[in-house]
């Protein structure tokens, strides 16, 4: 379906409007991952291709993934934060090329992990990461993509980010039920491109800041 320039326009306003206001809906719980070394998920993410060689597979969406590798950039301010994080950490990214979601946060990740020595960002596919994305599901309760997860050098998981950013993510989830698919699309739509990446990238950072004070963050669905 074809969104007019207009509608998209008056849809942004009313999703910040939503998400400025007090009376939004909240995550159900701001569940906390549970801090335990895993080798099975470090086995995971060093199995998994880096971005570059993601990207050079992608067959949906092609055009947009190279579009949005080739345009990505992470503020200095937040680069600044992520250096002063320092140590040595995993990004496990559960996702796949035919979702807009991915298409629209991964890219900005694998800037941030490109520009900031100790990151390093593998993708797995949902076919070799459905257990991750069962015990990381979407605020609604189902498996997403992206699903990203934070690990320590010990594969300790540290922090999550699921399906969406932040303040995206609370609008959809307060009114996923209440608005047609369309208009949940629409507004999903208009906030990626507003935001250009800022809001998965300063999620992201907030992760490895908590991850570091050893409060992992980590917003997710029963």
């Amino acid at each position: 379906m074809t969104v007019s320039t207009r509608f998209l326009g008056t849809l942004t306003v009313a999703v910040f409007a939503l998400l400025a206001s007090p009376h939004r809906a909240q995550a159900a719980s701001s569940a906390r991952c549970a801090v335990r070394a895993d080798s099975t998920l470090l086995q995971l993410q060093a199995s998994g291709q880096p971005f570059a060689d993601f990207l050079t597979a992608a067959k949906a969406r092609r055009e947009g993934w190279l579009r949005m590798a080739d345009s990505a950039r992470v503020d200095d301010a937040l680069l600044a934060r992520a250096r002063a994080v320092g140590g040595n950490w995993k990004l496990l990214v559960v996702a796949i090329d035919r979702c807009g979601d991915s298409m629209n946060s991964v890219p900005y990740l694998a800037k941030l992990a490109e520009l900031i020595p100790g990151i390093d960002l593998r993708i797995v596919l949902p076919v070799n990461g459905r257990a991750v994305q069962e015990t990381h599901k979407s605020l609604d309760g189902r498996n997403a993509t992206p699903t990203i997860v934070l690990l320590d050098a010990d594969g300790r998981d540290m922090g999550c980010i699921v399906e969406l950013p932040r303040e995206v993510r609370q609008w959809a989830h307060g009114v996923r039920s209440t608005v047609s698919s369309d208009s949940l699309h629409a507004g999903i739509a208009a906030f990626y491109a507003k935001d250009r990446g800022r809001g998965i990238t300063t999620e992201a950072v907030e992760m490895l800041e908590a991850a570091k004070q050893g409060t992992p963050r980590c917003e997710k669905g029963a």
